[in-house]
């Protein structure tokens, strides 16, 4: 007769088992946070002006370096990351763990992934490169205190060599194949013209020696004068004038005749990596192509009934020149515009409550693009602030080329852009709660973008677009995106010339041809980055429909939209789980009296 084991003694085993695996649990844990705080000081360390844009301060006197010994630090750090990641028991940590897990290790074997590419040999898009960013220095970083001051100074003198470094990546990215088509640099050297002053008081650098705030003492000021004319005179004018020698003498007249990324080394495995970087799905450019044909005849029906609406008797490309050129489409002036846009974001703003029960603190303004950049720039933008500085987000508007800066399409723009687009999608990111700092900045463009177009969309709901002219300017918007998919599938997988792609965006949205052009341009020199907008969002709307339809009258919108952007910039594998998550919790939660 087998012996009884006393209970007390199971009792003792259950929670022994219990402890050991509250232990290890703690453990994984543990291991987990130790390697993504390292993996954030590595980063702000490794890029002082990523850690001055999040609010860290302690390397403001420092920029970047570039050289290809440095990438090669940055990929061995990658590499030993993910070993010590591979390492943790992903079981043993909690479900919001899980999610810290995945993302960062989804962007370790991303970036280890650019840099097998090496693409820091190509650091420039057809709208600008490092030259344009560091322009912004004067109205990006703190100047408030001498030591404020005294770090953009050493900055200055320190841009030289940063730009030396850009400079020999993008001569060997000549030297081996790895260089933008010469087709979109056309102009490119205006925005490295407008550097080239005579005069040190013109530069853009000068801008904060001309008057200084109060926390800067009156001794001080002679000095940090003379020591930031000194640095503009011999750092900034002869490094802006060698770079502006280099790409108009080396870069422009070596870069490739083809347009396609497939044409690159390594070309057709980069852009497949491109298509799945951006998209964060599982899917191959052929896939991309034949969603986007499928979207275009979808959005072009929906045209075709504005067009109705409108009493348009004539074919549908006369209707497109009729809103290229008609003058009451287009603003009178830079102030009118700028006008137009901001109070459609005001007016929005008064709507957002009715869609977001959450919403950020931090404010935001419209302003035009820098005008450096804005010949080659595209209608408008987000740009964001820290949420600890003294900087609200800014709107902006390109003001450049008023007769190709559509007013039918503004709203959309503005919805995209502003609220309820990229500055409430980035804010309330940034004002995240008990997550690891990583997920606070980071930015995956497949949700980032989807979301953006998601809220073109939203302004039909929220009482926009009433004009059949402005619902034929959101439908090109999205008509725009889903054109997209088809040229920069068409042109980086399927050797599309860049005539056959400006003739497709040309004939089948309402943008200026002026837009279609440097959007042409844009996907040329970027590749992938614009498929992310329209895979984003049928996502999102794809994941609504699901809660909608599992939920019926218990489906509260507010609440939907806070469960999509309650955990930041996502891949859209990881957005699926919460929003399947969130219909689980709202069927199992009771429903309010009557």
């Amino acid at each position: 007769m087998p012996r009884l084991v006393p209970a007390h003694i199971f009792a003792l085993a259950a929670s022994m088992l219990f402890l050991g695996t509250f232990a290890h649990a703690a453990d994984a844990t543990a291991e987990l946070k130790k390697i993504l705080d390292e993996a954030w000081q590595f980063q702000l360390k490794d890029n002082p002006l990523f850690a001055t844009q999040v609010g860290d301060t302690r390397y403001n006197d420092r920029l970047p370096s570039v050289a290809p010994a440095d990438y090669d630090q940055r990929a061995a750090f990658a590499r030993q990351t993910l070993d010590r990641l591979k390492a943790v028991d992903r079981g043993a940590l909690s479900e919001a763990d899980r999610v810290n897990y995945d993302m960062f290790e989804r962007t370790v074997k991303d970036d280890l992934a650019e840099l097998g590419f090496r693409t820091y040999r190509m650091p420039l898009t057809a709208e600008g490169s490092f030259h344009n960013d560091f322009a912004r220095l004067p109205v990006t970083v703190p100047l408030f205190t001498t030591k404020d001051y005294e770090n953009y100074i050493a900055r200055l003198n320190a841009f030289p060599t940063y730009a030396r470094q850009h400079t020999l990546n993008m001569r060997e990215g000549l030297r081996t194949g790895f260089v933008q088509p010469k087709a979109i640099l056309k102009g490119f050297e205006d925005g490295i013209t407008i550097h080239l002053v005579s005069d040190v008081e013109k530069s853009v650098f000068w801008k904060p020696f001309a008057s200084f705030p109060l926390g800067v003492p009156e001794a001080d000021r002679d000095r940090l004068r003379t020591e930031g004319r000194a640095a503009i005179q011999k750092d900034i004018l002869p490094t802006y004038q060698a770079f502006f020698d280099f790409m108009t003498k080396e870069y422009i007249p070596g870069a490739r005749a083809s347009i396609g990324a497939s044409e690159l080394p390594q070309g057709r495995e980069y852009y497949a990596w491109c298509v799945k970087h951006f998209t964060t799905l599982d899917v191959t450019p052929d896939q991309v192509h034949a969603i986007g044909l499928k979207e275009v005849a979808r959005i072009r029906a929906e045209m075709d009934d504005v067009l109705k609406q409108v009493e348009w008797d004539k074919s549908f490309a006369e209707f497109l020149v009729f809103l290229r050129t008609d003058p009451r489409f287009y603003p009178k002036s830079p102030e009118d515009l700028l006008k137009e846009a901001s109070y459609i974001a005001k007016k929005m703003d008064g709507q957002l409550p009715a869609f977001f029960k959450t919403l950020p603190r931090q404010s935001y303004g419209v302003e035009p693009v820098p005008a450096d950049i804005a010949p080659k720039y595209t209608a408008g933008r987000y740009s964001g602030a820290p949420i600890a500085s003294n900087r609200a987000g800014m709107y902006w508007v390109n003001t450049v080329a008023l007769d190709t800066r559509t007013l039918y399409t503004l709203e959309a723009l503005t919805l995209h852009e502003a609220v309820p687009g990229h500055h409430l999608q980035t804010s309330l990111q940034q004002e995240l709660q008990n997550v690891p700092e990583f997920r606070k900045h980071d930015y995956v463009n497949a949700f980032g973008e989807g979301w953006g177009l998601y809220s073109e969309h939203l302004g039909l709901e929220a009482g926009f677009y009433k004009d059949p002219y402005s619902n034929f300017g959101r439908l090109t918007y999205e008509m725009w995106r889903a054109c997209r998919l088809v040229v920069d599938t068409g042109m980086h997988e399927k050797g599309w010339t860049r005539e056959r792609a400006l003739q497709y965006m040309s004939e089948n949205t309402a943008l200026s041809i002026h837009e279609v052009t440097t959007e042409i341009d844009r996907y040329i020199g970027w590749p992938g980055q614009a498929l992310a907008y329209k895979m984003g969002e049928l996502k999102i709307r794809e994941l609504r429909k699901r809660a909608e339809d599992a939920l019926g009258s218990r489906f509260d919108i507010r609440l939907f939209h806070d469960a999509v952007l309650q955990n930041g910039s996502v891949p859209l594998s990881v957005l699926e789980s919460q929003i399947d998550s969130f219909i689980a919790k709202a069927k199992a939660a009771p429903t309010a009296a009557p």
